[in-house]
C-alpha cells in the first residue's frame, strides 16, 4: 500500500521534473530517452524496468571492452569515471535522477521504494547460491548499499552481505530511515 501510495503521488509530483529530464537527455545525446533494463527481482523473475538514459546510446556494446577496468569484485560491473556516461548523464547520476522512471516498476508491483537493488539478468546468471539470497524479497529503487558508503563498496559479496542484513532486520522503521537517508543523500549530490 505505501509503495503504490508513494509511487502515485511521486509520479504525479514529479511529472515536470520528468518532462525537464526528458528534454535533457534528448538534447544531450542520440539516442532514445530511456534505457531499457532487464533484472531480476523477488525469486528470480525477470522483469523490465527503464532509467532515463545517462550513457550513450551503445553503452551496452562498448562494455565489453571496459570489462578489463572493472572495480568491483563478483559479477557487478562499476567503473570510475565510466566514458560511456553522457554529461547530462554524470549530472543526473549525481543526483540519482536517472534512477525516477523506476516508480513506474514500483506502481506495477515489479519493485518496492526499499528493497535489495535488482541485478542485471547478465549478472544474476553468475551469482553464486550466496549471492542469490539477494532476491529473497522483492527489489527496491533504493536500499541499505546505497545509503551506507555506495561509492566505496568494491566487492560484490559485501554490497549482498548489506543487503541480506537488511532482509534480516526488516521493519518499516528501518524503510523510513533508509527513505530518509536517501533524500539527504540525493540532495547531497553523493551520486556517481
Amino acid at each position: 500500500m505505501i509503495d503504490i501510495l508513494g509511487s502515485a503521488v511521486l509520479l504525479i509530483s514529479l511529472s515536470p521534473l520528468f518532462l525537464i529530464l526528458a528534454v535533457v537527455v534528448k538534447l544531450s545525446s542520440p539516442g532514445p530517452i530511456f534505457y531499457r533494463w532487464m533484472v531480476v527481482g523477488r525469486s528470480g523473475r525477470p522483469f523490465l524496468s527503464h532509467k532515463f538514459r545517462s550513457m550513450v546510446a551503445n553503452a551496452d556494446d562498448l562494455k565489453v571492452k571496459l570489462e578489463c577496468l572493472n572495480e568491483m569484485t563478483g559479477p557487478a560491473f562499476k567503473v570510475t569515471k565510466d566514458p560511456r556516461i553522457t554529461p547530462a548523464g554524470s549530472w543526473m547520476r549525481r543526483y540519482s535522477l536517472d534512477e525516477l522512471p523506476q516508480l513506474f516498476s514500483v506502481l506495477k508491483g515489479d519493485m518496492s521504494l526499499v528493497g535489495p537493488r535488482p541485478p542485471l539478468q547478465s549478472e544474476y546468471r553468475h551469482f553464486t547460491d550466496f549471492q542469490k539470497q539477494k532476491v529473497a524479497v522483492k527489489s527496491g529503487i533504493t536500499c541499505l548499499w546505497q545509503v551506507s558508503g555506495r561509492n566505496q563498496v568494491n566487492d560484490f559479496d559485501q554490497w549482498v552481505r548489506l543487503d541480506l542484513e537488511y532482509i534480516r532486520r526488516w521493519s518499516l522503521w528501518l524503510d523510513t530511515k533508509i527513505l530518509c537517508r536517501t533524500v539527504a543523500a540525493v540532495f547531497s549530490g553523493s551520486g556517481k
